[in-house]
């Protein structure tokens, strides 16, 4: 009863979907590929959108990471400090320690200097 049920929502979510999807396209002209390139108004692209980015983004990207992982991990690390007590603080201690050293990693590297 309930694996029929389950097919039976699927189905019709599907078929609902793909309905969505074909009724609007169905009334329109399909434009031509000039109109509809994904950028520069419609010409043809130089390089591939799936080109790679230069290696230099990279550990910035990772020190956000690091910074938003931080904060993500500090919001809560408050609430439970209020039961916790100092065990909650050597345990936010050891985090910043670790994030520390990377963040010394990044500055030794020079991920701070923008060029």
């Amino acid at each position: 009863m309930a694996l029929t049920t389950l097919f039976v929502i699927l189905i019709s979510s599907l078929g609902a979907g793909i309905l969505m999807q074909w009724l609007p396209m169905r009334h329109q002209p399909r434009p031509a590929w000039s109109q509809r390139a994904p950028f520069l108004g419609g010409g043809t692209p130089d390089s591939h959108a799936w080109s790679r980015y230069h290696i230099r983004y990279y550990p910035m990207t990772l020190l956000l990471i690091a910074f938003e992982m931080e904060m993500m991990f500090m919001y809560p690390w408050a609430v439970v400090f209020v039961e916790k007590g100092m065990k909650a603080m050597m345990e936010m201690g050891m985090f910043l320690a670790i994030l520390s050293v990377g963040i010394v990693y990044a500055w030794r590297e020079g991920v701070f200097k923008w060029q």
